[in-house]
């Protein structure tokens, strides 16, 4: 098998002093040593987005991305920045991060107002190939009542504008507010999906495909299905880890896509997203196969045995069981960062965010992990980004 994955990583651009955000995306930019399409900015001027060549590989994928994290840090360090994969910046205030200057921001920025200026958010994507757009569609029925648990793994963001928020992922009530937010719904065929799009376009709600934000979407210019849950990770090995699991997820998906019937009983699924965001990874999910609350690692474990021949058939099984338990050991980040924060203070939750963005996993000052990964970094020549994510 040969389904090939992608990744777009969003991360935080900070000012290594106070600790807080800095709209200087564009001054990381204009120092970056690789190619300009590998990078690019995004709605609010303190994000800069990663993207990942192609690969069929996690170890492959791993490299490229802890690759692209070194030469962005690389680019901020020298200019008394640095780059934070999270959720959500800790350290934050509103007003002080304008929008990008582009013609589409600008726009959205008119449009939406107080949704488009709290934007101070972070997300990772993954992209898996589909066979095509129809298969794609008949397939979100049966991957979307699996993404919540995806979204704990993710959970990244307890803090906004300085105060503890009381979830995981604070990131994901912030982003529910766009109007195509949410779980997709179900369609029959791609005619029918790109009939609701247009409807949504024709509207006035929203301006092009690109802005349809479900949960899981077809990609409207690549042959896709695209992630778009979760929060953007402190370590580059849960990145990994949920690229494996949504990869399993689309290709089981897509092979019973025209046997699969839907019950159309989706009214849970955003009580479900609400729960992940919640709670993370320390407190109950709701079980995609009993729609119960059960403990995270039981329904984390569950998802994991569900896709294990599919795993398997990739040759994902021992690296994703190996991170899928090294993570429900460590537990969240969003609880890696209330403890440096109650331990300290919110400096050295940014701290610790900093050191597991850049892969420093042992050198924060509150509870340093030192646990081993399973994953190493090494050097690559990196693919060319002609058909990137």
């Amino acid at each position: 098998m040969t389904v090939r994955i992608g990744v777009e990583e969003e991360f935080h651009v900070i000012d290594v002093e106070t600790g807080a955000l800095a709209p200087r995306a564009d001054a990381v930019l204009g120092r970056v040593s690789r190619r300009e399409d590998d990078f690019t900015q995004e709605l609010p001027q303190s994000v800069v987005e990663s993207n990942s060549g192609v690969h069929t590989r996690l170890d492959d994928l791993y490299a490229d991305l802890s690759a692209a994290r070194r030469c962005l840090n690389a680019a901020a360090s020298s200019q008394g920045l640095a780059i934070m994969a999270a959720g959500a910046a800790p350290i934050a205030r509103l007003g002080a991060v304008p929008a990008t200057d582009d013609p589409r921001y600008h726009a959205m920025t008119e449009e939406y107002r107080r949704v488009a200026d709290e934007q101070l958010i972070c997300g990772a994507q993954v992209h898996v190939d589909v066979p095509d757009k129809d298969t794609a569609v008949q397939a979100l029925c049966a991957i979307s009542p699996w993404l919540p648990p995806l979204l704990a793994l993710s959970a990244s963001s307890p803090f906004w504008l300085g105060s503890d928020t009381g979830y995981a992922s604070w990131r994901t009530m912030i982003w529910q507010r766009w109007p195509t937010s949410g779980p997709p719904g179900c369609f029959s065929d791609a005619a029918e999906y790109d009939e609701a799009v247009d409807e949504l376009i024709d509207s006035g709600v929203i301006s092009d495909p690109g802005m349809i934000y479900y949960d899981v979407r077809p990609s409207d210019h690549l042959r896709t299905l695209e992630l778009r849950i979760s929060d953007a990770c402190p370590r580059v090995e849960t990145v990994v880890l949920i690229t494996a699991l949504f990869r399993a997820l689309v290709v089981d998906a897509c092979a019973g896509a025209e046997a699969e019937r839907c019950d159309d009983r989706h009214a849970w699924l955003r009580s479900a997203t609400w729960r992940a965001a919640r709670s993370g990874l320390e407190g109950d999910l709701i079980d995609p196969v009993t729609r119960r609350p059960a403990p995270a690692p039981e329904v984390v474990r569950g998802m994991l045995r569900t896709l294990r021949p599919t795993l398997e058939a990739h040759g994902d099984w021992d690296l994703t069981r190996n991170l899928t338990e090294e993570a429900l050991a460590r537990g969240s980040a969003a609880q890696r960062i209330r403890r440096a924060a109650a331990d300290e203070d919110l400096l050295a939750a940014v701290d610790l965010l900093l050191a597991e963005t850049r892969g420093e996993y042992g050198t924060s000052r509150s509870r340093p992990d030192s646990r081993p990964g399973v994953l190493r970094p090494r050097p690559r020549t990196l693919p060319a980004k002609a058909d990137r994510r």
